[in-house]
């Protein structure tokens, strides 16, 4: 599968303002560094907007949805339907991401990437559908080179149409049962043995697997590992293993990098679509404030390879986009401070001799 996305219109930022912006920093009232990452979350803010006083717009979460054929195979502890049912409870309200993004007041828009289940038209819910749940990975490829394409355009066009309504601050998440499984997978040709990330070391217990369903996972994942091998093409290796909302998040992240918005980046399966993206476009990275290090074992070595640091370590696996709704606060401290505290100069308080 020859690679034809095109990523030409995403450039990393312009660091021409990174000395203003690291002075502005600098001359508030407190010790050099003082608000540790903060400070260095701020500059990442302000680089992106090309501004020294950053502003945030109808921040919003997009929780992609999506099936995958492996599932019905038993590398999840979940049966498949779950997917379907947990997105009603995303519409009706009830499911974690829910609860946070009323928190932090965030939109919130749930995507049908490709799940299983004819939903109609619902306030709230995005009919995106590429086809109902991909195919088995054990037996064939997910999904073919023209859905993997139609996926990934269907979420740049996601994420532009967030940008023209005024969205500058998007979070990602994602609902699949099967979907860590896609993710080892992905994150396991990506990294490479050589990055830690064997295929043992990055599958994790995804929903709650016990000893035998975490060795049968890992026994599935080598199987689907010995029929389709490792693609050194990130497209390919893309509609190899990967799920429908993976491929559309992918899309998404790379549309929303090209609009200059700030992407909270959530955890293990959300990473393995930006891997994807990076992949395809590196300079996509500069945009990404990565929110937590989940409890799936691959999502540490994902964070290793890409050079980064969560700014949050809180035990979390449960996707969805939560944590990337929990990690808002502080994107919107680090802007507060440096539009809203004082200079030493404009407050009067002397600086250090």
């Amino acid at each position: 599968m020859s690679q034809t996305f095109d990523t030409a219109q995403l450039h990393a930022p312009d660091t021409a303002i990174a000395p203003r912006l690291q002075h502005r920093i600098d001359r508030k009232t407190k010790p050099l560094g003082a608000l540790g990452r903060l400070e260095a979350l701020a500059l990442q803010i302000g680089l992106i907007q090309q501004s020294e006083t950053p502003v945030l717009n109808q921040p919003h979460i997009m929780v992609f949805a999506g099936d995958h054929g492996a599932a019905r195979a038993g590398v999840s502890a979940y049966p498949q339907d779950v997917t379907w049912q947990m997105v009603e409870n995303f519409l009706a309200g009830g499911a974690a991401i829910n609860v946070f993004s009323r928190q932090m007041g965030l939109g919130l828009t749930v995507i049908d990437a490709g799940v299983n289940h004819d939903f109609g038209k619902r306030p709230g819910l995005i009919d995106a559908k590429i086809a109902p749940g991909t195919d088995n990975y054990l037996e064939r490829p997910a999904m073919t080179p023209a859905q993997c394409e139609a996926a990934l355009a269907r979420g740049r066009q996601l994420a532009h149409a967030l940008a023209a309504n005024g969205c500058n601050c998007v979070g990602f998440g994602e609902m699949g049962i099967g979907n860590t499984a896609a993710a080892s997978l992905l994150t396991h040709c990506l990294i490479g043995s050589r990055g830690g990330a064997d295929l043992a070391t990055v599958t994790g217990r995804g929903t709650g697997l016990d000893d035998a369903g975490l060795a049968r996972k890992r026994a599935l994942l080598a199987q689907a590992l010995a029929r389709g091998g490792q693609p050194d093409e990130p497209l390919a290796l893309l509609a190899e293993y990967g799920g429908f909302e993976i491929a559309m998040m992918a899309g998404a992240m790379l549309g929303a990098a090209e609009k200059r918005m700030v992407l909270m980046i959530d955890g293990f399966i959300v990473t393995s679509a930006l891997l994807v993206a990076h992949a395809l476009n590196p300079a996509i990275l500069p945009y990404c404030v990565f929110a937590h290090r989940s409890k799936e074992p691959g999502h540490t070595l994902q964070l290793q390879y890409l050079g980064v640091e969560p700014l949050m370590e809180l035990d979390l696996r449960l996707g969805e986009g939560t944590g990337a709704a929990l990690a808002y606060p502080l994107v919107q401290a680090a802007v507060g401070f440096l539009n809203e505290m004082a200079s030493f100069e404009s407050a009067g308080v002397s600086d250090q001799g």
